[in-house]
């Protein structure tokens, strides 16, 4: 970067000497103009300069790689040239343009080059240094007011980066042409969006327009894990928002808990998480809760025989009837014994056969999957170490970076496009 500040200044340097040079004195500019591309010419080794046309030192400011040239023409072949017989008036404009044209290119090909830094470590030191303090201290607020949003966001972050990226589309409201991912059925029973949104006003208060909804759904993810007693997990920002909801694809990504258990592996491993990463992000059920409309299969008409027996009263307790009612809140806790602690105790249940879910039925009887589950059951660590190692992966699923996708202003909302 410094080099390419060096000579970016003295390329500017050098075409500010030679315009005052033409300014003093009209006559000369024939010969300064000649001397000026020479000059150029020798002072990259990566620049040639021919009679008919001029090749601009775009690679004064390459960052590796092959050189970039430009070849800037007039309106007519050999708009360009210079000769001696050419008029001053004449030749004093095509200098303004010609230099012009050199430090428009100069930009040009350093805005090209310039890679983007994709997700990195603390994006936001400069541009918003407070920025995950904001988030932190929201979400401790909102967990104070309500405890069960720290579910929410857990299950935020899997909904939306695994449907192909993370780029907040679960947040988008249906709009005239697009349904919304949060109307789908596998969407069941998700709220406390507004929460993000609160969220969103705080951080805009302090930096408008550069924290990306995609950024605070993830971190309030963290935080919410970690309200919850879980780990804190270090992650990478930098993320866009996307302008589109997924609705129309959300199932082919998206695993359903009644799906086999080799469909939910292969597509967790699409998102580069493997099965113990699997078998960890699943032990987010420790927490939260399952509506009844996604368990009464297992208790009507008849009960499951591989539900624990002691458990079963509980659950037809919670959910008496065969068909609830969807709008009601009915549910049992996915975990009896600390439901609103974040550790292991999930896996000692599912098995001993109290999972609510078919997907935690087989989680603990797969032969892929058992052996990763008796380990969790029996080391807290060793779970939270794969939780974040797979919590990590799955925040960092295709995310959209650099100048890809948008700064939402809402994030319920694409920003309007003004033509």
């Amino acid at each position: 970067m410094k080099r390419t500040q060096v000579l970016l200044w003295t390329f500017t340097r050098t075409a500010v000497l030679r315009l005052k040079m033409l300014s003093e004195n009209k006559s000369s500019f024939s010969t300064s103009a000649t001397r000026t591309l020479h000059s150029l010419g020798s002072e990259t080794s990566s620049t040639t300069v021919l009679s008919s046309h001029v090749m601009l030192p775009c690679c004064w400011i390459q960052q590796g790689g092959p050189c970039l040239r430009r070849r800037w023409t007039g309106a007519r072949q050999g708009a360009f040239r210079f000769s001696e017989s050419s008029r001053t008036e004449t030749m004093s404009s095509r200098a303004l343009f010609f230099f012009a044209l050199l430090a428009f290119s100069a930009v040009s090909c350093f805005a090209e080059n310039e890679e983007d830094p994709g997700l990195v470590m603390d994006f936001y030191k400069d541009s918003c240094p407070q920025a995950e303090d904001v988030i932190r201290e929201q979400v401790k607020l909102l967990y104070k007011r309500h405890k069960n949003t720290a579910f929410s966001w857990l299950r935020n972050i899997f909904h939306d980066c695994a449907v192909q990226s993370c780029d907040a589309s679960l947040l988008l409201d249906s709009t005239r042409r697009s349904l919304s991912e949060k109307e789908m059925d596998r969407s069941f029973g998700m709220r406390n969006f507004r929460y993000i949104e609160e969220i969103k006003e705080a951080l805009e208060r302090e930096c408008p327009g550069v924290v990306s909804c995609s950024d605070i759904l993830v971190l309030s993810a963290r935080e919410g894990v970690v309200r919850l007693g879980g780990p804190n997990i270090p992650l990478k920002t930098g993320r866009r928002d996307g302008r589109r909801s997924r609705a129309e694809i959300l199932e082919q990504y998206l695993p359903d808990h009644n799906e086999s258990m080799s469909t939910v592996l292969e597509k967790f491993a699409d998102m580069g998480i493997d099965t113990p990463g699997l078998v960890a992000l699943l032990g987010a059920h420790s927490v939260g809760r399952t509506h009844c409309v996604k368990l009464v299969h297992r208790l009507y008409p008849e009960v499951d025989p591989q539900l624990n027996p002691d458990h079963v009263g509980h659950m037809l307790k919670k959910c008496p009837d065969a068909i609830p009612d969807p709008k009601a809140v009915q549910y049992v806790r996915n975990d009896r014994g600390t439901p609103m602690i974040f550790d292991n105790n999930y896996y000692r249940n599912i098995l001993d056969n109290k999972g609510l879910m078919m997907v935690d039925h087989q989680l603990a009887t797969d032969k892929r999957t058992k052996p990763y589950v008796k380990k969790m059951a029996k080391s807290q660590d060793y779970f939270f170490k794969e939780f974040s190692k797979a919590f990590t992966i799955l925040s960092e699923n295709n995310p959209l970076t650099g100048t890809k996708g948008e700064i939402r202003q809402q994030c319920n909302v694409a920003n309007k496009i003004h033509d």
